[in-house]
């Protein structure tokens, strides 16, 4: 009796970390597979896109250290060159920065462009509003301004920002996130999509119309994601910064560990 009570004590707490982990895994990785534009600037990989589909970062005054991309007053980075399915017209945008300037206006954190044609979809800041943030688009066409939205007071902390993008009947359903809170949502079309070969990924500025970058940020960039899918907010909340399955993965291994060692005790 004395050993079945000792086992259900050690088996008990094993099958409760399980079940984190085995959740943790499923929201971390809830739509990897439509992860279509994935940057950390990590060592080796500063100008890489991890999912393999944008080209190399190419950089305008820009620069990558200690992992995050700086950008600045005229300073800002873009690839081109993506080979992958349409993006959109359902995505989401997500960002992790610092905010080194507050009152610097009319910059993204990213956007997704089509310069040929004044096409885009950004994550701006201060550009109607000051210090707060918006869904930017090209004339305005899916932008109203977020209420209750968020006004920045300080500098230097890390954020998270995401905006989702749903198509409703050919208009754009939009959610704004800072650090998973709704700070806005509203619908206002059209929604549109941006073909391979054809579009860009911006850092900085807010929109690239004729070899013209328009609007500045100042920020270090620590990851930026682009998904091909409507994120829910439970997901959105689920994300960590500069991880995906690795992380889960680690953490799984230090469940395993956990168990081993219990085992090991009660078999002692």
């Amino acid at each position: 009796m004395r050993n079945l009570l000792s086992s259900v004590y050690y088996v008990t707490p094993v099958i409760f970390m399980l079940l984190i982990s085995m959740t943790l895994c499923i929201a971390q990785n809830a739509k990897e597979e439509d992860l279509i534009g994935h940057w950390t600037f990590e060592k080796g990989e500063e100008i890489k896109d991890l999912t393999g589909h944008f080209g190399d970062i190419k950089f305008n005054g820009a620069e990558v250290k200690d992992g995050k991309l700086y950008i600045g007053d005229s300073k800002w980075a873009l690839t081109t060159g993506y080979e992958g399915p349409q993006i959109g017209p359902n995505k989401t945008l997500v960002t992790w920065l610092f905010l080194d300037d507050l009152n610097i206006k009319r910059g993204a954190t990213i956007a997704v462009n089509q310069s040929s044609s004044d096409k885009f979809d950004a994550i701006v800041y201060a550009e109607r509003q000051d210090k707060r943030w918006m869904a930017g688009s090209s004339h305005f066409r899916r932008t109203q301004d977020a209420i209750p939205g968020f006004e920045e007071k300080e500098k230097g902390k890390l954020i998270q920002l995401a905006i989702s993008y749903e198509d409703s009947d050919g208009k754009a359903k939009i959610t704004i996130y800072r650090n998973g809170d709704i700070i806005g949502d509203y619908t206002l079309g059209p929604i549109v999509s941006w073909n391979e070969g054809n579009v860009e990924a911006l850092f900085g500025p807010r929109a690239l119309i004729g070899g013209t970058a328009h609007g500045w940020i100042v920020a270090r960039i620590d990851d930026a994601r682009i998904y091909n899918t409507v994120l829910s907010e439970d997901e959105i909340n689920s994300l960590e910064v500069n991880t995906l399955d690795v992380s889960v993965v680690g953490k799984l291994t230090t469940t395993w560990g956990k168990i081993r060692n219990l085992n090991n005790r009660h078999s002692l």
